[in-house]
Protein backbone atom coordinates (compact mmCIF):
# COMPACT_ATOMS: atom_id res chain seq x y z
CA UNK A 1 0.00 0.00 0.00
CA UNK A 2 1.47 3.33 -1.02
CA UNK A 3 1.23 6.32 1.23
CA UNK A 4 -0.21 9.66 0.32
CA UNK A 5 3.31 11.10 0.21
CA UNK A 6 4.52 8.61 -2.40
CA UNK A 7 1.36 9.12 -4.45
CA UNK A 8 1.89 12.87 -4.50
CA UNK A 9 5.56 12.40 -5.40
CA UNK A 10 4.59 10.00 -8.21
CA UNK A 11 2.11 12.50 -9.62
CA UNK A 12 4.66 15.33 -9.44
CA UNK A 13 7.28 13.16 -11.17
CA UNK A 14 4.77 12.25 -13.88
CA UNK A 15 3.97 15.92 -14.53
CA UNK A 16 7.61 17.04 -14.58
CA UNK A 17 8.82 14.18 -16.78
CA UNK A 18 5.96 14.47 -19.26
CA UNK A 19 6.42 18.25 -19.62
CA UNK A 20 10.19 17.88 -19.94
CA UNK A 21 9.79 15.23 -22.65
CA UNK A 22 7.35 17.46 -24.48
CA UNK A 23 9.21 20.77 -24.23
CA UNK A 24 12.85 20.36 -23.17
CA UNK A 25 14.04 17.05 -24.59
CA UNK A 26 15.68 17.50 -27.99
CA UNK A 27 16.51 13.83 -28.65
CA UNK A 28 15.08 12.89 -32.09
CA UNK A 29 14.57 9.30 -30.92
CA UNK A 30 12.00 10.37 -28.36
CA UNK A 31 8.80 11.11 -30.27
CA UNK A 32 5.13 10.28 -29.67
CA UNK A 33 5.80 9.36 -26.02
CA UNK A 34 3.12 9.54 -23.35
CA UNK A 35 3.87 9.10 -19.65
CA UNK A 36 1.02 6.93 -18.40
CA UNK A 37 1.89 6.60 -14.72
CA UNK A 38 4.79 6.51 -12.25
CA UNK A 39 5.51 4.04 -9.47
CA UNK A 40 7.67 5.31 -6.60
CA UNK A 41 9.35 2.97 -4.11
CA UNK A 42 8.50 3.34 -0.41
CA UNK A 43 11.87 4.94 0.40
CA UNK A 44 11.43 7.30 -2.59
CA UNK A 45 14.85 6.45 -4.01
CA UNK A 46 13.58 4.79 -7.19
CA UNK A 47 10.79 5.60 -9.61
CA UNK A 48 9.51 3.53 -12.52
CA UNK A 49 8.16 5.76 -15.24
CA UNK A 50 5.70 3.85 -17.44
CA UNK A 51 5.54 5.25 -20.96
CA UNK A 52 3.41 4.46 -23.98
CA UNK A 53 4.95 4.97 -27.42
CA UNK A 54 2.95 5.21 -30.62
CA UNK A 55 4.47 3.17 -33.42
CA UNK A 56 5.90 -0.24 -34.16
CA UNK A 57 8.20 -2.32 -31.95
CA UNK A 58 11.45 -0.82 -33.29
CA UNK A 59 10.21 2.74 -32.74
CA UNK A 60 9.15 1.83 -29.21
CA UNK A 61 12.55 0.34 -28.36
CA UNK A 62 14.34 3.31 -29.94
CA UNK A 63 12.29 5.79 -27.90
CA UNK A 64 12.84 3.76 -24.74
CA UNK A 65 16.59 3.78 -25.30
CA UNK A 66 16.51 7.54 -25.87
CA UNK A 67 14.61 8.03 -22.62
CA UNK A 68 17.08 5.87 -20.72
CA UNK A 69 19.93 7.97 -22.10
CA UNK A 70 18.14 11.18 -21.05
CA UNK A 71 17.33 9.86 -17.55
CA UNK A 72 19.98 12.04 -15.89
CA UNK A 73 18.64 15.20 -17.53
CA UNK A 74 15.07 14.31 -16.55
CA UNK A 75 16.23 13.45 -13.03
CA UNK A 76 17.70 16.94 -12.67
CA UNK A 77 14.35 18.42 -13.73
CA UNK A 78 12.61 16.30 -11.08
CA UNK A 79 15.16 17.39 -8.44
CA UNK A 80 14.32 21.04 -9.09
CA UNK A 81 10.58 20.38 -8.72
CA UNK A 82 10.31 18.12 -5.68
CA UNK A 83 12.16 18.89 -2.48
CA UNK A 84 13.29 15.59 -0.95
CA UNK A 85 16.48 14.34 0.60
CA UNK A 86 17.07 11.94 -2.30
CA UNK A 87 16.08 12.45 -5.88
CA UNK A 88 14.45 9.28 -7.19
CA UNK A 89 16.46 7.38 -9.78
CA UNK A 90 14.31 7.16 -12.90
CA UNK A 91 13.82 3.87 -14.74
CA UNK A 92 11.70 3.83 -17.88
CA UNK A 93 9.37 0.91 -18.61
CA UNK A 94 7.32 0.39 -21.75
CA UNK A 95 3.60 0.33 -20.92
CA UNK A 96 1.85 -2.16 -23.17
CA UNK A 97 -1.64 -1.62 -21.71
CA UNK A 98 -3.02 0.23 -24.73
CA UNK A 99 -1.55 -2.28 -27.16
CA UNK A 100 -2.96 -5.22 -25.20
CA UNK A 101 -6.42 -3.68 -24.98
CA UNK A 102 -6.48 -3.26 -28.77
CA UNK A 103 -5.40 -6.88 -29.22
CA UNK A 104 -8.10 -8.08 -26.81
CA UNK A 105 -10.82 -6.12 -28.62
CA UNK A 106 -9.68 -7.60 -31.96
CA UNK A 107 -9.81 -11.11 -30.48
CA UNK A 108 -13.27 -10.48 -29.08
CA UNK A 109 -14.51 -9.20 -32.43
CA UNK A 110 -13.22 -12.32 -34.16
CA UNK A 111 -14.68 -14.68 -31.54
CA UNK A 112 -18.12 -13.10 -31.13
CA UNK A 113 -20.66 -14.13 -33.74
CA UNK A 114 -21.63 -11.45 -36.25
CA UNK A 115 -25.30 -11.82 -35.24
CA UNK A 116 -24.47 -10.36 -31.81
CA UNK A 117 -23.14 -7.21 -33.46
CA UNK A 118 -26.30 -6.87 -35.59
CA UNK A 119 -28.59 -6.95 -32.55
CA UNK A 120 -26.73 -4.06 -30.94
CA UNK A 121 -27.48 -1.63 -33.75
CA UNK A 122 -31.21 -1.12 -34.35
CA UNK A 123 -31.91 0.45 -37.75
CA UNK A 124 -34.10 3.55 -37.68
CA UNK A 125 -37.24 3.30 -39.78
CA UNK A 126 -37.78 6.36 -42.00
CA UNK A 127 -41.57 5.90 -41.68
CA UNK A 128 -41.39 6.52 -37.91
CA UNK A 129 -39.53 9.80 -38.48
CA UNK A 130 -42.13 11.05 -40.99
CA UNK A 131 -45.04 10.43 -38.59
CA UNK A 132 -43.43 12.46 -35.81
CA UNK A 133 -43.11 15.51 -38.04
CA UNK A 134 -46.80 15.50 -39.07
CA UNK A 135 -48.15 15.62 -35.51
CA UNK A 136 -48.25 19.09 -33.90
CA UNK A 137 -46.61 19.58 -30.54
CA UNK A 138 -48.59 20.53 -27.43
CA UNK A 139 -47.59 24.19 -27.71
CA UNK A 140 -48.93 24.25 -31.29
CA UNK A 141 -52.32 22.88 -30.13
CA UNK A 142 -52.63 25.66 -27.55
CA UNK A 143 -51.86 28.28 -30.20
CA UNK A 144 -54.57 26.87 -32.50
CA UNK A 145 -57.16 26.87 -29.68
CA UNK A 146 -56.57 30.56 -28.95
CA UNK A 147 -57.16 31.66 -32.56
Amino acid sequence: MSSRRTQKAAEAIREVVSMAILTDLKDPRVKDVTVTYVEVSADMRQAKVHVSVMGDETKQQLSLRGLQNAAGFLQSKVAKRIDTRYTPRLAFVLDLGVKRSIEISQILQSVLPPAAAEHREQPVDDHDLDNDEDQPEEGDKADEAQT
